[in-house]
């Protein structure tokens, strides 16, 4: 099983409401529930709070993390939340709809000791708010307190405001980006891992700064969407190049333009041309695979070509 609860406040009664946290939500609860082929993937609960009819009151929280995290049959148990952040010497809070001072939210550590006692075997927690970064530090050194099986990504640092722009988080836009495939590997997969990375690259030294923690043997894959090249034909890597270090020679038969193209060559310089897309293959004393063919050069794996050329080889994929 996969479940995430997701969760978005704009309106609180006592303190300044947000504008965009809802927007965010309903965005997180989109690309979570499907894979890009339209398979299921995700059983999302949302709750969104946008009037005083549609509150979000602390115990309704703590009450729908508790049911989150309390089933040990879960593969993967997801909490997303986008709202206020506040902290204090005693920690950090998820302010929820009837807060009067901040630490009458939901508190971070009781957050925390739900996904650390969870029997999930998965726990991922997303929060875009303000101080979130403190989730899971131990307050007497800084280190991260975390359970096996559990991963954090946050919006910013224990010392800093989450941002927004355009209507919408900044962590929260480029996390729906990177489920949509911006931070996909070569066989569709995307992973908590691949997430942060495109987050953090996509973001400058003098920006907010997402904070990633995790206790994991293995990441999981958290969306499937198309991949680049197409499996079978990246299976081809070892058929085309029998070791990695190994030269694929070409000459002008291979390419379909040339005067007399020769139609098996043609085919394994299609696929070559995709893996020269996707930075796996590249030309040797040429610019383009197309003067590599016609000018009777070779080419040859890339870096990431000889990591995937190693998966296919050992059954990885």
């Amino acid at each position: 099983m996969r479940k995430a609860l997701v969760v978005g406040i704009d309106y609180y009664l006592n303190i300044n409401s947000l504008s965009g946290c809802v927007n965010d939500a309903n965005s997180v609860t989109s690309v979570l529930e499907r894979n890009s082929d339209g398979t299921k993937n995700f059983d999302v609960v949302t709750l969104t709070a946008t009037s005083p009819s549609s509150i979000i009151a602390r115990k309704s929280l703590k009450d729908a993390v508790e049911k989150l995290f309390k089933d040990n049959n879960d593969q993967v148990a997801l909490f997303y939340f986008s709202g206020h952040g506040y902290i204090e010497s005693t920690g950090g809070y998820l302010v929820t709809s009837d807060s009067n001072d901040g630490d009458d939210g939901f508190s971070i550590n009781d957050l925390m000791a739900l996904a650390n006692k969870s029997p999930a075997k998965n726990k991922i927690i997303i929060l875009d708010c303000c101080h979130s970064g403190i989730a899971a530090n131990c307050p007497d050194n800084n280190t991260a307190i975390l359970s096996e099986g559990t991963t954090i990504m946050t919006a910013s640092s224990s010392e800093q405001y989450a941002m927004e722009e355009n209507g919408s988080g900044v962590f929260t836009a480029l996390f729906v980006d990177a489920m949509e495939g911006g931070a996909s590997n070569l066989v569709g997969d995307i992973t908590p891992g691949s997430i942060y990375a495109h987050i953090d690259q996509s973001l400058g030294p003098w920006d907010q700064r997402p904070i990633f923690k995790t206790n994991v043997k293995n990441f999981i894959t958290l969306r499937k969407v198309q991949p680049p090249i197409p499996l079978q034909d990246l299976k081809k890597i070892v058929e085309l190049f029998p070791t990695m270090e190994e030269e694929f020679k070409l000459d002008p038969e291979f390419e379909p333009t040339s005067e007399n193209p020769d139609p098996g060559k043609m085919k394994k310089f299609a696929v070559l041309q995709k893996f020269n897309r996707v930075n796996l293959v590249v030309p040797v004393a040429a610019e383009h695979m197309y003067y590599a063919a016609m000018d009777s050069k070779s080419c040859k794996l890339t870096v990431l070509g000889k990591h995937y050329w190693r998966l296919v080889k050992k059954g990885r994929i």
